[in-house]
């Protein structure tokens, strides 16, 4: 089962991970809320839309950006809306 881990920390775990660019995008409930933070950057897609991001925050460490999802996709990623995925040194494994 995928799981997304940072800083030694288990942050995100779920069997029905939806994979785009190579990404692992893990549905909402499938994180654990303690370690995200609502980031004020957004950046834009062309085929997905809108991004917003968390920081993850563990152990009094924090990671900037380390997290992003879709609030609302365009049409063709509706299947990862709403869908976090993770870089910056998150490790997901599979």
């Amino acid at each position: 089962m995928p799981k997304a881990i940072w800083n030694g920390t288990q942050i995100a775990q779920s069997d029905r991970t939806e994979v785009v660019e190579s990404n692992h995008y893990f549905p909402p409930e499938a994180i654990d809320k303690q370690y995200f933070k609502a980031s004020q950057t957004h950046t834009t897609c062309p085929w997905k839309g809108v991004a917003s991001y968390y920081d993850i925050e563990v152990n009094g460490q924090i990671n900037k950006d380390a997290a992003w999802y879709y609030p609302q996709t365009k049409d063709a990623a509706k299947n990862i809306e709403g869908y976090i995925a993770f870089w910056k040194g998150v490790k997901v494994e599979t």
